[in-house]
C-alpha cells in the first residue's frame, strides 16, 4: 500500500430531489490497498461508489482521480453487472478488451479463476462466476482503481470468499480495490482501509486497528456498535442508496 492516493473526495454531497443521500463527504483513496465502504441498509454506500466512478453527478463537491495516467482510469461492477446475451465469458471480456486495449481475455479469465469456464455462455454461469466475471470485466484495460459495489451479494460463503480474495490480489499487484460490503468478516480479513457511512456522513474512516484502538474494541462489529449503534442492519442485503 502506497501514502499515494488514487482518488480524492472533498465535501462531496448528492441529492435525489428533496432527499439528501450524501451530506459533505471527504476522503483519500490509498494506493494500492483495498479500501472497504460499510455501513446500515441506506447509508448511501451505492450512491457514493455510483459518484465517484462518474455514474452519478454530485449536487455538490469534488471526486478527482488523481492516479496514474491511462486510458481507462477506473472499473467499475455494479451491484447487479449484466453481459452481452449469447457471448460466452470468454467473448464477453475479448469484446470489452476490442474496445480498449484488444489484449487476449484469457489471463484476466485465469486472473479471477475462470479459466475452466472460458467457453461457457454467460446465462450458464453461476451468480459466483458472473459476479467474478464482473470482476475481470472491470479489470479490462488494467485501470489503477477497481470499484466493486456488494460483490458478494448473494453468494455462498465459498465463493464469496473467492471474491474478496480476488479482491487483495489485485491489491497485491498494486492495483487499487475501492469496495462495499455488509459482510464484516470479509471485510476484517481483507481491508486494509474501512469507511463507515452512517446517514449519508462518513462517520468513521482508517484502518482497522486504528479504528479498533479507537473505539476501544477488538471487532468490527464493535466499531460499528459505537459508531452507528444499531448493526443488525448492516447484514441487509440490497440495493441500498
Amino acid at each position: 500500500m502506497s501514502d499515494d492516493p488514487v482518488l480524492r473526495v472533498d465535501g462531496v454531497s448528492k441529492s435525489f430531489g428533496s432527499v439528501e443521500v450524501l451530506s459533505d463527504v471527504s476522503a483519500s483513496i490509498p494506493s494500492g490497498s483495498v479500501v472497504a465502504v460499510i455501513g446500515p441498509n441506506g447509508s448511501g454506500k451505492t450512491t457514493l461508489l455510483r459518484t465517484l466512478v462518474g455514474d452519478l453527478r454530485p449536487t455538490s463537491g469534488v471526486v478527482s482521480y488523481v492516479g496514474p495516467d491511462t486510458d481507462r482510469p477506473i472499473g467499475y461492477l455494479p451491484q447487479e453487472p449484466t453481459f452481452r446475451p449469447g457471448f460466452t465469458a470468454a467473448e464477453t471480456l475479448a469484446f470489452y478488451s476490442s474496445l480498449l486495449d484488444g489484449r487476449d481475455p484469457e489471463p484476466l479469465l485465469e486472473r479471477v479463476g475462470l479459466a475452466a469456464a472460458a467457453d461457457r455462455n454467460v446465462e450458464a454461469l453461476s451468480g459466483g462466476m458472473r459476479q467474478l466475471l464482473g470482476i475481470a470485466q472491470a479489470t479490462v484495460g488494467d485501470p489503477p482503481l477497481i470499484v466493486l459495489d456488494e460483490p458478494a451479494s448473494g453468494l455462498d460463503p465459498n465463493m464469496s470468499e473467492s471474491v474478496f480474495g480476488t479482491a487483495a490480489e489485485m491489491a497485491g499487484s498494486g492495483t487499487t480495490v475501492l469496495v462495499s460490503s455488509h459482510d464484516l468478516a470479509l471485510v476484517e480479513a481483507t481491508a486494509d482501509t474501512v469507511v463507515v457511512l452512517d446517514r449519508g456522513s462518513v462517520a468513521a474512516i482508517g484502518s482497522l486497528v486504528d479504528l479498533r484502538e479507537r473505539f476501544e474494541t477488538d471487532s468490527l462489529r464493535g466499531v460499528l456498535n459505537a459508531v452507528v449503534g444499531d448493526t443488525d442492519a448492516v447484514a441487509v442485503v440490497g440495493g441500498n442508496r
